[in-house]
């Protein structure tokens, strides 16, 4: 790897990392498309490397969201249990995919994110606790960022899981946090506020990529070299962005967000009709 490389690597990382971990999504939807695209990385080798930089951006970025209570400890653990499922699911079927369905897959997710981003989430997601809410042991409350007390309770739950296990299986065939779909899960589906879907989601999007990350490691798939740069800018950047969460509302961010993953979505679904797209090294 040559200096350069390094260099573009370590702050497209710390980019992804600042923008994914602002909204509970870490950076591995980013690092992937920069690795084939710029890098030239095989994609199996670029998913390893994207599950090691969205354990890197949960891992810094959950400490401010849990001292600001943003993270619902005991929904993570409950929602945590089925995407644990879906990842060992998603970790069965590595190798059984081909690599342009794969290309295909993400830029269909990729596209779904923005869409998600554009229409952003209702303001009425604040409910109080206790109504519509059937899982109350669930219930919680943080301080926004203007010291207003946000009260909220937990909505079909099943449903939500159900979204969770998806999420899992997708995260370990496309080295993505799957933040993309656990923050609509839980927003639409849940009715959470948005910063509790982020936070949490955050906290969650690590323990899935643990176990995927560990087996691309033992096949040998995943190159420490290339994951260096990542990680060290993946940790900073998410360090940025979740102060960034803590302490903004972020409609422009979702703005940049949402052009970033179509920009994104673009070469990913050419390389799955089989149309070459990379950027010279």
């Amino acid at each position: 790897m040559t200096p350069e490389q390094f260099t573009v690597l370590l702050v497209g990382a710390l980019a992804a990392g600042g923008v994914g971990s602002a909204l509970g999504m870490a950076g591995g939807i980013f690092v992937v498309p920069m690795l084939t695209l710029y890098a030239h990385v095989p994609f199996p080798a670029a998913v390893a490397v994207g599950l090691v930089s969205v354990i890197a951006c949960s891992c810094a970025g959950a400490p401010r969201f849990l001292e600001a209570g943003l993270t619902n400890l005991r929904l993570a653990v409950v929602l945590e249990s089925a995407t644990a499922l879906g990842a060992v699911v998603g970790v069965l079927m590595i190798g059984t995919v081909p690599e342009s369905v794969l290309y295909g897959i993400f830029a269909v997710v990729l596209l779904v994110s923005a869409v998600q981003m554009f229409t952003g989430r209702r303001a009425g997601s604040r409910a109080p606790a206790g109504v519509s809410n059937d899982h109350r042991s669930l219930d919680a409350a943080y301080t926004d960022h203007d010291g207003s007390i946000v009260v909220y309770g937990v909505s079909r739950l099943p449903l939500g899981m159900t979204f969770m296990f998806g999420a899992g299986t997708l995260s370990a065939l496309l080295g993505i946090g799957s933040g993309v779909l656990k923050i609509p899960a839980m927003d639409a589906a849940m009715r959470l506020p948005i910063k509790v879907s982020s936070a949490t989601a955050n906290l969650m999007i690590g323990v899935t990529a643990c176990g995927a990350a560990a087996a691309y490691l033992v096949s040998g798939t995943l190159d420490l070299t290339l994951a260096a740069p990542v990680v060290l800018g993946s940790i900073a950047g998410s360090m940025l962005g979740a102060r960034i969460l803590v302490r903004v509302a972020g409609p422009g961010l979702r703005v940049v967000f949402t052009v970033v993953l179509l920009v994104s979505a673009v070469p990913m679904a050419l390389n799955a009709f089989g149309v070459s797209w990379a950027v010279p090294a």
